[in-house]
């Protein structure tokens, strides 16, 4: 490939190259916004958490302080007896009927003077200290505050789904003032803990589930777009071939045409002097017939001045070749004539000729005198590859609007190494010969807008196989 073909396939690949970054560009953009959306979930989630209980703190701190600490302080006096079951079971009862409809997986009650807790849904905990920590101190100043706390393995908490999720939420406690909105003392910190595992694992199959999501479209994407420019590739290749061959083809052509012009002019000047040296020859072999033994020589002149003229009228049709005269023509009778022209050869060397015709051969528009020629130089070649004789089968049938000749001989058949270049002009293994005949003879079948193939047969021997439009079968 010239250097013309490749500059011109370089902005398809520069296309391609930007098609397939803009492909890595918009899976990355999809990871990356898989990510953003995840996060902004977690935030909401977190944020409507915090929110929920702030809600439930509220409505427990009323109900609570309402139906447990001022009936407490009315019949023992003081609130907090921890070992006082009638006070914890009245308290317990407010509590869960308070958030019998809410979602909460624990409530922890602490006094304000000694960090303690008091309430729990866990027995085990009511009486231990120290375990409210700074959220609780904050609490004690009148601010709430949440603590998101999450636990698992490390590859859980890398990839952001971790085994528990659960948010703290610390909220004082304080006395109400009936039928007013000043907010009274802080009595005690509600702790309320919300189990949101199983969201954030919600959360984290949603990011994944986009993420398999983009790769699996980038990913069909990309075959496509593999496959169209896989598939656009080997067009601007395949003409770029063609262009390429096209341009040896045209640079062949002007060169066949500068040569056919040098021969039309050398044949003339040739044939002229070859005329005059046949006819000398021919009466010099009638003058010395009678008188000089050596006649045989002239003869010999004759020959080889034909010799000479068949090869000057090769270069002449290959140089100008002629535009067929095209009229009904049926094509087994052209092949007999062959045949009967070259019965003296055939006879004398043996060879069989084997007609497979077909029932009705039906008359097709073509050039006699141009198939004429072609038949008879691919039957003499078939001779020539059979010296010593052999069988030469001949096939003819029509099928739809073309008609197939078929020759086929028993000789050694075409080397590989040559196969190829059998339609070069003046390529020739023979001694003698021009290397003409089969370049003319793909003229005159292509001038008919034909197709001509020669290769080895299968089973011995070289296969040519013509193909003529039949469109016009009269």
């Amino acid at each position: 490939m010239d250097q013309k073909n490749i500059v011109q396939i370089k902005p398809f690949k520069l296309v391609k190259y930007f098609t397939f970054t803009s492909l890595i560009v918009i899976l990355l953009g999809s990871l990356a916004l898989s990510m953003v959306i995840a996060h902004r979930a977690e935030t909401v989630l977190l944020k409507k958490s915090e929110d929920y209980a702030l809600l439930m703190a509220e409505n427990l701190n009323h109900q609570v302080f309402l139906q447990f600490i001022v009936p407490a302080a009315l019949q023992f006096g003081q609130v907090i007896q921890l070992r006082n079951k009638i006070l914890f079971d009245r308290l317990d009862q407010v509590v869960r009927n308070t958030l019998h409809s809410f979602s909460v997986e624990t409530v922890n009650i602490f006094d304000r003077n000694q960090n303690m807790i008091f309430y729990s849904f866990d027995k085990k905990l009511v009486g231990r200290k120290g375990l409210g920590g700074i959220d609780y101190q904050q609490a004690l100043l009148g601010k709430s505050r949440s603590k998101l706390i999450r636990r698992g393995g490390f590859w859980e908490m890398l990839f952001g789904a971790p085994r528990e999720s659960k948010l703290r939420t610390y909220v004082p406690l304080r006395a109400e003032k009936p039928l007013s909105s000043i907010e009274g003392p802080i009595l005690g910190v509600f702790e309320i803990v919300q189990d949101l595992s199983e969201d954030y694992r919600t959360i984290t199959h949603f990011k994944y589930s986009v993420i398999v999501t983009s790769v699996v479209i980038m990913g069909v994407l990309f075959l496509i777009l593999r496959l169209v420019v896989k598939r656009g590739e080997e067009i601007i290749q395949k003409r770029a071939r063609e262009r390429l061959l096209l341009k040896e083809k045209l640079g062949n052509a002007e060169r066949l045409a500068s040569l056919g012009k040098m021969v039309a002019g050398i044949s003339h000047e040739i044939r002229n002097p070859l005329g005059i040296i046949t006819s000398t020859a021919e009466l010099l072999k009638q003058k010395l017939a009678k008188t000089d033994p050596e006649v045989d020589l002239a003869d010999v002149i004759v020959q080889e001045a034909n010799r000479l003229n068949s090869i000057v009228t090769d270069f002449l049709d290959f140089a100008r070749p002629q535009a067929p005269n095209l009229m009904p023509c049926k094509v087994d009778e052209v092949i007999e004539k062959n045949l009967t022209f070259l019965a003296p050869e055939i006879n004398k060397n043996g060879y069989k000729v084997h007609k497979q015709f077909a029932t009705h051969i039906p008359e097709i528009q073509a050039d006699p005198g141009l198939l004429y020629q072609a038949f008879l130089n691919i039957l003499m070649n078939a001779m020539q590859a059979m010296p010593q004789g052999g069988a030469i089968y001949i096939e003819l049938s029509t099928r739809g609007h073309t008609m197939t000749i078929i020759f086929s001989d028993e000789g050694p058949g075409i080397p590989d190494e040559t196969l190829d270049k059998i339609w070069e002009p003046f390529f020739t293994t023979k001694d003698t010969g021009s290397g003409l005949g089969l370049p003319i003879v793909k003229k005159i079948i292509e001038g008919h807008g034909g197709i001509i193939e020669v290769e080895n047969s299968p089973k011995k021997g070289a296969l040519v196989t013509i193909t003529l439009p039949a469109e016009r079968v009269s």
